[in-house]
């Protein structure tokens, strides 16, 4: 072989390889949230480079409970990834948790007495969240909805959008009153809606003091029964 060929070849092999691009690892995910009925906050990351962390999937989830019973569930990972992207894409530092978690008992509670509220409800097995921004509400459903990661429902009048990692499905029920029954008629620092329930736990409407009708209530019902027959909500 000639000398000069040889040692070209020889240098060749000799030369780094190009550096290959390595997939990124997964970045850091941050929440920062606020329980409407608790008071309780977390704020902090929930998984990192290496993947979820547990210690702060254990605190979601007890920050995340049944308020009303106290009992926790693991929340699916999804629901709360896409949480985060939602307030990431529209640059949300944070938001108010309206409802999570739920044990059956309470879903049929909120059934009686909750417009919306689905008999085999996300929130049931942990993979649903409702929550309220202070800004950029109707942009972050926009967002959602872009993401076609799961279920987004929109509740304008009364000021939260719905989030689950079910199947991709959108709806809209339009009504005074389903956060703050949510909220079981309190005002909170963080979420103001008008309407109200009286000593005698009949429904007003907060503005003119006006009972919500039976022909309302049922009404709302016809409505939500026909919001694409929701397997949650």
């Amino acid at each position: 072989m000639d000398r000069r060929l040889f040692l070209s070849v020889m240098a060749a092999l000799a030369a780094p390889w190009p550096a290959r691009a390595l997939p990124a690892p997964p970045s850091v995910r941050r929440l920062n949230l606020v329980n409407a009925h608790t008071g309780e906050s977390f704020s902090g990351p929930y998984r990192d480079d290496k993947g979820p962390i547990a210690g702060a999937l254990d605190e979601l989830s007890y920050f995340l409970r049944d308020f009303h019973c106290d009992e926790k569930a693991a929340m699916d990972l999804g629901v709360l990834d896409f949480l985060a992207s939602v307030m990431d894409a529209v640059g949300a530092t944070r938001a108010t948790i309206l409802s999570a978690y739920r044990t059956r008992a309470t879903n049929d509670m909120l059934r009686r007495t909750t417009f919306g509220v689905a008999e085999y409800s996300e929130h049931i097995y942990g993979r649903a969240i409702d929550i309220y921004l202070p800004a950029r509400l109707h942009d972050a459903m926009l967002a959602a909805r872009a993401m076609q990661r799961g279920g987004v429902g929109r509740y304008p009048s009364s000021g939260f959008i719905h989030l689950d990692s079910g199947p991709v499905r959108n709806w809209t029920l339009d009504g005074e009153g389903f956060g703050h029954l949510l909220l079981g008629g309190q005002d909170t620092p963080w979420f103001h809606e008008p309407i109200a329930i009286s000593p005698k736990g009949e429904l007003r409407v907060g503005s003119t003091g006006q009972s919500v009708t039976i022909e309302d209530r049922l009404a709302m019902h016809r409505l939500l029964s026909r919001a694409v027959g929701l397997p949650s909500d």
